[in-house]
């Protein structure tokens, strides 16, 4: 299919190609958030119990994602060949909040398979460029199936004032040279226009699971997409669905059957009076669970019948959970399988591998898109690319959950030497490694220069011990 040529056939194509997969991205959100509707339950049911009973809704795919996020913190971007972090890009990061927005970026792509993070000019401030992150609900980009770089992006904001009842609509066209911003009155009319000669749009995909295919058939929206990734809820939706199912048949069961029901021989509704003498209605006999079949004997007698178990729903929900737990890569503890003995700090470890590994792999992907985004910031800085930066690194946080005394021992253990050797790391390294962050560890450094000049035998000493950087 021929691509379009003009600014508006952009907007009205890349439009048709977000509105085909909205339906699927919202479908996704919802599960997160806990809001799906119920499946596998029979309408008749549903009819039945719909104002006596809520469903119940297992928050698994919540659970899923936030168990990786919880391990994707960015902490810094630096050069290979660099002493420490960069820290202007780090100013530009901090500027921009992005330590709390990056978050939502994660989650966001983890659930709806991608995010995106535009950059542009600051117009109160030249040197530090703007970086927001977008959702995937309002931003799509064309990416070359030949380069797999962003060919064309466009995002659609509805602004409403249910006050004054008034809607807005606005749309954002990024293109390699230009950036249109338009406003719906009828049809898109251009407002303004940035003619910034990048050599691609400013627009980074943060893409969760992207696969080498061009594209995959789907039944409900053609031809999609696969470098576009794929949502971790995927596998884990019809598991989720069941095990929702399952616990609201629990609730149906213990409204109905998990109460005794008692009988009544020789007694009928007539007969029954509260304390006040007043005639129990129909609905306070079931309530109390009493059957009441007329005997003309006129002896009353009574009986009952034994309450439903529901461990069945209890087991079969586990089950379903060892599943999802299998799938995700989470510890048995993360999805409420406990034991009587409890797990040793090292049995809980070895059980998060797996977790730690797949966020480690999330790092690396999310890693190149940051890394982008940084090469645009200096970009817009300078006016000129830095060829430096294309072997920029992000830093992240440590993704296993080792402890204090741990992490203490192993960076200690490569920072010291034998007397006359090298350390294999050196002291700035090892308090990375510790967590610290840079400004922690400019005041360490000056704090070490202020004691070598108090005693410079001493770190003359200690530097020959094989201590010194």
């Amino acid at each position: 299919m021929a691509l379009p040529t003009t600014d508006l056939e952009w907007v009205d194509y890349l439009s048709r190609r977000h509105d085909a997969e909205r339906p699927e991205l919202e479908m996704l959100d919802r599960y997160y958030e806990g809001t799906q509707p119920l499946t596998y339950m029979h309408p008749e049911v549903l009819r039945e119990v719909a104002d006596r009973i809520r469903p119940v809704v297992i928050a698994w795919p919540q659970l899923v994602v936030d168990a990786l996020e919880e391990r994707l913190d960015v902490k810094g971007f630096r050069l290979p060949d660099a002493d420490a972090a960069d820290r202007d890009l780090w100013r530009v990061w901090q500027a921009n909040d992005l330590d709390e927005m990056s978050q939502l970026a994660h989650v966001d792509a983890l659930v709806m398979r991608r995010s995106y993070v535009c950059v542009g000019t600051n117009e109160r401030d030249a040197d530090t460029p703007l970086i927001t992150v977008e959702s995937p609900l309002e931003v799509y980009a064309d990416i070359d199936p030949r380069t797999r770089r962003v060919r064309a992006a466009l995002r659609r904001v509805d602004e409403e004032d249910s006050v004054v009842r008034i809607s807005e609509r606005y749309a954002t066209l990024y293109l390699p040279d230009r950036t249109i911003w338009y406003r719906w009155g009828g049809r898109w009319r251009e407002e303004a226009r940035d003619e910034h000669r990048l050599g691609e749009p400013p627009v980074v995909p943060l893409v969760n699971r992207p696969r080498l295919r061009a594209a995959r058939y789907s039944p409900q929206t053609g031809a999609q997409r696969v470098q576009y990734g794929r949502s971790e809820l995927d596998a884990i939706l019809p598991l989720s669905d069941a095990a929702s199912k399952l616990a609201t048949d629990m609730m149906v069961a213990a409204e109905f059957v998990a109460i005794p029901l008692r009988g009544l021989f020789g007694v009928g509704p007539d007969d029954l009076q509260d304390e006040r003498g007043n005639r129990l209605t129909a609905l306070q006999a079931i309530m109390g669970r009493l059957l009441m079949i007329r005997d003309d004997s006129g002896v009353a007698k009574s009986f009952e019948f034994a309450s439903a178990q529901l461990a069945n729903f209890h087991q079969a929900v586990e089950r379903l959970a060892q599943q999802v737990a299998a799938i995700a890569g989470l510890p048995p503890h993360y999805i409420g399988t406990a034991t009587d003995n409890p797990a040793s700090a090292d049995a809980i470890r070895s059980a998060e591998s797996r977790l730690v590994k797949r966020a480690e792999r999330k790092q690396r992907i999310f890693g190149g898109a940051w890394e982008q985004v940084m090469r645009l910031v200096r970009r817009i800085q300078t006016g000129e690319w830095d060829p430096r930066l294309r072997l920029l690194e992000t830093n992240w946080q440590d993704a296993s959950t080792p402890t204090v005394a741990q992490r203490a021992d192993a960076a200690i253990k490569l920072y010291t030497a034998p007397p006359g050797q090298l350390p294999v790391v050196p002291l700035r390294q090892t308090r990375e490694d510790l967590g610290y962050s840079a400004a922690q560890i400019a005041r360490m450094e000056a704090e070490d220069r202020r004691a070598a000049e108090r005693d410079p035998v001493a770190e003359i000493a200690r530097g020959l011990a094989g201590g010194g950087d």
